[in-house]
């Protein structure tokens, strides 16, 4: 489901949305934007259909419907002040902007705030602080196990007892749009007797669902699973690209690296977590007693009906279901922290990659092709959307993320031997 759709007609009020807009009333999800007249000027926006709503403005356009003390959160440049200030705060502007936009007697002072969404500059919308990635689909790990390892286990001993995942770099967190670089980097292939370098020539992506965490917690204090809704703000789309063959030949012993690290993309856009409430699903039956920390089973619904579209160069290539993850978010943070490491504002954790049991359901071109390929070539365009079921049938939409390959930057002799050289650093 595209996030940009056909521009409404100038006659036509920006309140009055098409019939199934996932981005309604039940929607708004919040991001940054900048307009041609003022590119630097970076305001928080939700987004209503096919415009955008400054945040910043309405404040002073609205003064009995926003609390003023809210003011100076919605005048940042990103996001993450309004993260920080906690769930109470995130609650009531989101009752203050359901009520500015669908209520009829303040047209006259919101009309002005809204910007056509195809007016404006959409950049990434929070500060990142840390980035984790997980494990959790069955699907994916079962079939990636058999592709790598056809003669042993599929899955690790540990993975239904704990939530796997490895950190990623915050700095390599791009907004939707940005386009991505094909890496360099070693890669060995079984029969080569020694590793080469150059541009991964496997370059596949990871369909995902992230959560962004706005309330920080304290260090050596693990958050339980009850604490999920109190630290989480959001959830927003991933594709956390990846390069299988440099990949392969370095995540023994230790894990992902430089075949992860190059880029990862996620949405403009941030959906509330509350947004989902109509979406929560039980997850699937576990296969063994779970440790205290990570027993769910006396606690909301974890899963999230989430429907995920994955399209290259436009066709539609996969429909993944996020409600088939084995390990829920609320799992994935309690795991985080249960060995005292301390949540911060912006901190973003993933999925890890979201597949099904069907053919069709697969989120990743390693899987969809059991690691034949073809990959990714140089000029592809890879679009994740999604969206999930929402009150009264509506649909809770969650930004799109698009990412174009470029081909890898060329290397000269000299800088390739850089590359491999001990304290030199790569121009």
């Amino acid at each position: 489901m595209p996030d940009q759709r056909p521009e409404q007609s100038a006659e036509q009020s920006p309140f009055d949305l098409a019939e199934g807009d996932p981005f309604g009333p039940y929607t708004l999800p919040y991001g940054v934007f900048s307009t041609a007249d003022a590119p630097g000027l970076h305001r928080i926006g939700v987004r209503y259909g096919h415009h955008v709503l400054d945040l910043s403005a309405l404040p002073s356009a609205l003064p009995a419907v926003v609390p003023p003390p809210h003011a100076e959160l919605l005048a940042a440049p990103t996001l993450n002040p309004l993260l920080a200030a906690g769930r109470t705060v995130w609650q009531e502007v989101r009752a203050a902007v359901r009520t500015a936009v669908t209520d009829p007697a303040h047209r006259t002072a919101v009309t002005p705030l809204l910007h056509p969404l195809a007016g404006v500059t959409l950049h990434l919308p929070f500060e990142v602080a840390d980035y984790v990635d997980f494990y959790a689909s069955e699907h994916h790990a079962t079939n990636v196990g058999r592709i790598f390892r056809p003669n042993g286990a599929a899955l690790p001993p540990n993975w239904k007892h704990l939530p796997i995942g490895y950190h990623g770099r915050s700095g390599t967190i791009f907004a939707t749009g940005t386009p991505v670089v094909r890496p360099n980097g070693q890669r060995k292939a079984p029969d080569d007797a020694v590793p080469t370098f150059g541009p991964s020539t496997r370059l596949d992506i990871e369909a995902e669902v992230g959560f962004v965490v706005g309330t920080p917690s304290t260090l050596h204090e693990p958050v339980g699973l009850n604490g999920f809704r109190d630290h989480v703000f959001g959830v927003c789309l991933v594709n956390d690209w990846s390069a299988r063959d440099i990949q392969a030949w370095e995540y023994v012993p230790l894990g992902p690296f430089l075949g992860k690290s190059f880029a990862t993309s996620v949405s403009a856009w941030i959906t509330p977590l509350d947004a989902f409430d109509e979406a929560r699903t039980p997850p699937p039956a576990r296969d063994f007693p779970l440790l205290p920390y990570l027993d769910d089973s006396a606690t909301e619904a974890g899963g999230i009906d989430l429907r995920i579209e994955v399209r290259i160069n436009g066709e539609t290539v996969s429909r993944p279901p996020f409600s088939a993850m084995y390990w829920t978010a609320a799992q994935q943070l309690a795991h985080m922290t249960v060995n005292g490491a301390s949540l911060r504002t912006g901190d973003l954790f993933a999925s890890g990659t979201v597949s099904g049991p069907e053919p069709d359901q697969l989120g990743c071109l390693l899987e969809l092709t059991q690691g034949k390929g073809p990959y990714l070539q140089d000029g592809d365009e890879v679009t994740l959307t999604a969206w999930a079921p929402g009150p009264d049938g509506a649909r809770i939409g969650l930004g799109e993320v698009v990412g174009r390959v470029l081909p890898a930057p060329e290397l000269g002799t000299e800088a390739a031997a850089g590359a491999a050289a001990p304290g030199r650093e790569a121009p």
